[in-house]
């Protein structure tokens, strides 16, 4: 039987009814996952998807209304927070304001009773994990907001959790230093080989830094898949509008062989992947991202899957993006890097689209 760090088997949470809306509500609705150990996991989802509640059913602090949750095969539904062998970082970091850094980061040790010494070592090894080694008696308030941000670190990291669980820590960050924290993050996930279950709304950083992601939409989870194929091969809709730009352009099935579809696109044929098979004249849509469309001027003997004007052009420094107009009211975006050299289209010119037949997606829902 798999050993994973933690298992959900059809969880559901539901809230008791509201005194405003006299309806109960379902945070999370038969949740299965399985994380493995030392994985950096991901839950990532909209405000309200039940993304936190998920984190705060296996740290303990909400039961399930049904379900199981299981710890390296233990079941743990009804153990008591202080009993689960998890720590968590909150979006706030929490950290005692009349206390030291020393003293926030030895908290967890002295509510156990480690001696001194003993505190000492593990205190200075953690401030040194979390490359802070020279604040240990500095106060929260005289560090910055990524200071506090890796003492909270290193105060849940020094009870050597199996579990770490992080709620939207860096979102009270500037985007330059959530950016850089993204990384020490990953970095520090990668040393200390503890599974990571990370909450975020952030797009990027869940792509950035997670080796697998749950992406949950209305106390479902919808996919869960490495950033790689859940950006390029997203199951359904939801994923593909919620992870980056997409395109979605609507058309009709007119062949299908060898797990490919032929469809009609504004008057003109294309090819996209269909692993299954899909009936003549089924609507469907047709999934292809911004910067995997190609651009070109009209050639008289050259190749294209669609013509179209241009109808915007806006210069972002490393890309321009395009939106291109199909007809019958469709239109598409484009992000190129440049045009063979011949300089940047122009509003109203028409312009040749294609792609690599493989960077579509057909969806049918």
């Amino acid at each position: 039987m798999p050993d994973f760090a933690v298992e959900l088997s059809h969880v559901t949470k539901v809230f008791a009814a509201r005194r405003r809306t006299g309806r109960e509500v379902t945070a999370v609705h038969d949740v299965n996952l399985q994380i493995a150990p030392g994985e950096f996991f991901t839950l990532l989802g909209a405000s309200g998807c039940g993304k936190t509640t998920t984190l705060r059913l296996i740290a303990g602090f909400e039961t399930p209304t049904q379900g199981e949750l299981l710890l390296h095969g233990e079941p743990i539904t009804h153990v008591p927070p202080h009993k689960r062998p998890v720590n968590t970082v909150f979006q706030n970091y929490a950290l005692f304001p009349h206390m030291t850094v020393a003293q926030n980061v030895a908290f967890g040790l002295t509510v156990k009773g480690v001696g001194r010494q003993e505190r000492a070592r593990r205190v200075r090894e953690a401030l040194e994990l979390v490359r802070l080694p020279d604040v240990a008696q500095a106060r929260p308030s005289e560090l910055s907001g990524g200071q506090q941000q890796r003492i909270a670190l290193a105060r849940a990291l020094i009870n050597k959790p199996a579990v770490l669980l992080l709620d939207e820590p860096l979102s009270a960050l500037d985007l330059k230093l959530r950016q850089a924290m993204r990384w020490e993050l990953k970095n520090l996930q990668a040393q200390v080989g503890i599974t990571f279950i990370y909450v975020t709304h952030d797009q990027e950083e869940a792509l950035a830094m997670s080796d697998r992601i749950a992406v949950m939409n209305a106390g479902r989870v919808e996919q869960v898949a490495d950033p790689a194929t859940i950006y390029d091969r997203p199951a359904n809709r939801f994923v593909a509008d919620f992870i980056g730009e997409t395109n979605f352009l609507r058309a009709e099935v007119t062949g299908w062989e060898a797990e490919q579809a032929r469809l009609a696109l504004a008057e003109q044929d294309v090819w996209a992947p269909s692993e299954a098979p899909l009936a003549v004249g089924q609507p469907v849509t047709l999934v292809i991202r911004p910067e995997k469309v190609y651009l070109s001027r009209p050639q008289a003997n050259g190749r294209f899957r669609l013509q179209g004007r241009v109808h915007h052009v806006m210069y972002l420094g490393t890309d321009t993006r395009y939106t291109i107009e199909l007809g019958r009211d469709r239109s598409l975006v484009a992000l190129a890097r440049n045009l063979n050299g011949d300089g940047p289209l122009a509003p109203g010119e028409m312009v040749d689209v294609h792609w690599h037949t493989g960077d579509a997606r057909v969806l049918t829902d």
